[in-house]
C-alpha cells in the first residue's frame, strides 16, 4: 500500500504543529524547516496556497494519499449536509483511523502497521486494508492470536476514553463504532471549509 514515508519532523514544522503526534525534534526547533530556519521572513500566502496547504495538513494528519483524498472527498459532496464535515467523518471512519482512537496503536502509522498485519477484525472477520471504511454498528477489535502482542497491550494500557462516538471493551479487546462523529469531538485543528473551497473551483 503506498503511504508517506518521508521525513516527519520537517512536515510538522511546515505546518507549525506537531502533526503526527509527540515529537522532540519538532519541539526543539519550532519553526519552518530550510537554511534560514526561525529568521526566514515569509511571502503573504495566496488565498490558494492557504486551501492548499490546509488539504496537504489534513492529508499528512489522517496518512491519506491525494487520490484517496480525492475520492473521500467525492463520495462526501454526494452527501447531504455540510461536506466539510462530511469529509472528516468519512475520513474518521476509515479503519487504520479507528484503530488508533480505540487506543491499540500509539499512531495511526502504527494503527495501519496492525491491520496490513492482520491483527485487526471487523465484525469477527480479518480486514487488512487500512482504508476499510466502516459503519455505524460496526465492530472493531484485535485477533484473537494478536491479543498478547506487546506492541497492542502496551497501547492499551495508556488508553484512554475520550471519544463519545465510540465504545470500548476493554476484557474483550472490542470496540464499537457508534456513530459517526460531530465536528465538535474530531479534535484535529483542521479547518475543513478551505478544503471544501479548494476542490471547488
Amino acid at each position: 500500500m503506498a503511504r508517506y514515508i518521508g521525513p516527519k519532523s520537517k512536515i510538522a514544522r511546515k505546518f507549525s504543529e506537531p502533526i503526527f503526534g509527540p515529537d522532540r525534534a519538532f519541539e526543539k526547533k519550532n519553526y519552518p524547516p530550510g537554511m534560514h530556519g526561525a529568521n526566514k521572513r515569509r511571502k503573504k500566502q495566496s488565498e490558494y496556497g492557504v486551501q492548499l496547504q490546509e488539504k496537504q495538513k489534513a492529508k499528512y494528519t489522517y496518512g491519506i494519499l491525494e487520490k484517496q483524498f480525492r475520492n473521500t472527498f467525492k463520495a462526501a459532496s454526494k452527501k447531504k449536509g455540510k461536506t466539510g464535515e462530511l469529509l472528516l467523518q468519512l475520513i474518521e471512519s476509515r479503519l487504520d483511523n479507528l484503530v488508533y482512537r480505540f487506543g491499540m496503536a500509539p499512531t495511526r502509522s502504527g494503527a495501519r502497521q496492525l491491520v496490513n498485519h492482520r491483527h485487526i477484525t471487523v465484525n469477527g472477520e480479518i480486514v487488512n486494508v487500512p482504508s476499510y471504511m466502516t459503519k455505524e454498528g460496526d465492530i472493531i477489535g484485535v485477533r484473537e492470536k494478536s491479543k498478547s502482542l506487546e506492541a497492542i497491550t502496551t497501547s492499551l494500557e495508556g488508553r484512554v476514553n475520550r471519544y463519545p462516538w465510540l465504545e470500548w471493551d476493554g476484557e474483550k479487546m472490542l470496540g464499537k463504532f457508534m456513530s459517526y462523529p460531530t465536528r465538535e469531538d474530531i479534535p484535529e485543528n483542521i479547518k475543513e471549509q478551505l478544503i471544501v473551497e479548494l476542490y471547488s473551483k
